[in-house]
């Protein structure tokens, strides 16, 4: 359901194909934050196997409460707008990739912001969507290598968030 549909008529109908075997999943997406106490709701409510959310270094809303509950509930997670709406690259316009992002395998921002959200635990998968077969190679790339740990993500956004000039 996009955009959180009507869960209350939507979700029993698409109950009853999956059930039938003509579906497979059952989905929800929202990539407003303020519609997140909706989703939150339709997380408890209702059989769901996935969720679609905006999440990023430069978006961390969902972390407080709808990437938790997906765990807690075992709701798969799709993260769209990884790069914040391109708002991470104007962040890190003009600086270097630090050198410790190559000890998990990023070399460049791009693979720095999607490993930052595929290591977040709640995440299933992320979805960078370009049509630049140029970003998407460069994309690919964040699957090789390890995922930063916790310390690595929060150094990632110190250094984001915290100052100008670097880390």
């Amino acid at each position: 359901m996009h955009n959180l549909g009507d869960p209350a008529t939507q979700v029993p109908i698409l109950a009853k194909l999956k059930a039938a075997g003509r579906i497979r999943y059952i989905g929800i997406t929202t990539t407003s934050k303020g519609r997140y106490g909706d989703l939150a709701r339709a997380m408890t409510e209702y059989p769901l196997d996935f969720i679609g959310i905006d999440y990023s270094a430069a978006n961390l809303s969902a972390a407080d409460e709808i990437l938790p509950l997906a765990r807690e509930r075992g709701i798969g997670v799709l993260v769209y707008m990884p790069f914040g709406r391109g708002a991470l690259f104007s962040r890190a316009s003009g600086r270097e990739l630090p050198e410790w992002a190559a000890d998990f395998g990023a070399r460049s921002w791009a693979q720095l912001f999607l490993k930052f959200v595929a290591a977040h635990p709640a995440v299933t998968c992320v979805t960078p969507a370009t049509s630049n077969p140029k970003h998407m190679l460069d994309n690919i790339g964040a699957a090789h290598g390890r995922l930063p740990d916790e310390d690595e993500r929060a150094r990632i956004l110190r250094g984001l968030f915290t100052c100008r000039g670097g880390w």
